[in-house]
């Protein structure tokens, strides 16, 4: 059965576009449209939800500011439009990248919904916290990127440039995406960019500006994160230059039902790093079971 598309519609009116796929329990993939290719194989037992958040991808350009402020508690309430839309009672949830925060404080609110969460890099429970130099993926990779994103910002000042183009997204991807895996020769299965579309394409002054000071104003610790009791599988990579890999250990630690799964070697993108460890793990974490290469961490 070929995928079906279309919008649902949040509680504040908002449209978020959304894609769905295969049979059985449902797994829900929160700005997840770039993750529908590798992770498609999971739809022969599950039914697979990828949508757009708001101001993202496909989904509508939200121009009310108020709709936007506090940007994760709104993604949060959106999470569950899509749950009720669907008519759904529990679910699984895959979230890669910041988007972590956004399940993890869903499954704070709405822990009577997630039947298991599965994070894939995600950031750090404390934007604050410094980590040793080999809980991050810090490197020469990572620097050379950031002074070549510097020197672009600077040709684009000079040039009097404001509007993004499709080829400036191009050309600024062209150079982001070897900080996302540890091997150079896999940078070219990095297709997140989706640089056609106008929200994309403005997304790093949304995340600058509403994004990130919504992710700073939340506070993670074992107290707050009592309520969100669903098992939950970290999957991070020991390089990741994006989430440092000190983040998810910290996340393991503080779940109250967690384990990690540590991914020797990879960066940001695990699963196009080592394909068989994690989409095999995920499997079989969905399945109901804890993949044997994922730890229980304690203090």
């Amino acid at each position: 059965m070929p995928p079906s598309e279309g919008f649902l519609k949040t509680d504040d009116g908002a449209r978020l576009f959304f894609r769905k796929t295969g049979t059985g329990p449902y797994v829900i993939f929160p700005n997840g449209l770039y993750l529908f290719d590798d992770f498609e194989r999971f739809a022969d037992r599950r039914t697979l939800i990828f949508y757009d958040v708001r101001n993202r991808g496909r989904s509508d350009l939200v121009t009310d500011g108020s709709k936007l402020v506090g940007s994760i508690p709104h993604d949060v309430e959106d999470l569950d439009a899509v749950r009720r839309h669907f008519g759904i009672a529990r679910f699984d949830v895959i979230a890669h990248s910041y988007i972590g925060v956004l399940a993890t404080q869903y499954a704070i609110k709405y822990a009577p919904h997630v039947n298991r969460a599965v994070l894939i890099g995600p950031m750090q429970p404390n934007p604050a916290t410094e980590y040793p130099a080999h809980l991050t993926g810090a490197d020469a990779t990572l620097s050379e990127v950031f002074s070549k994103l510097g020197q672009l910002a600077q040709e684009r000042q000079s040039r009097g440039l404001h509007e993004i183009t499709q080829q400036d997204c191009e050309e600024f991807w062209s150079i982001l995406r070897p900080i996302y895996v540890v091997n150079p020769a896999d940078a070219g299965k990095i297709a997140w960019g989706r640089c056609d579309l106008p929200n994309e394409r403005n997304f790093m002054q949304y995340f600058s500006e509403n994004i990130l000071p919504s992710i700073h104003r939340l506070r993670f610790t074992a107290e707050t994160l009592a309520p969100a009791t669903a098992p939950v599988l970290i999957v991070h990579g020991a390089r990741d230059r994006s989430a440092p890999y000190g983040g998810g250990r910290d996340w393991a630690l503080i779940f109250p039902n967690a384990r990690l799964l540590t991914v020797e070697n990879a960066a940001h993108a695990p699963w196009i790093e080592a394909p068989e460890l994690v989409l095999g793990s995920i499997e079989t974490f969905l399945d109901g079971e804890w993949p044997s290469a994922a730890q229980k961490l304690v203090r």
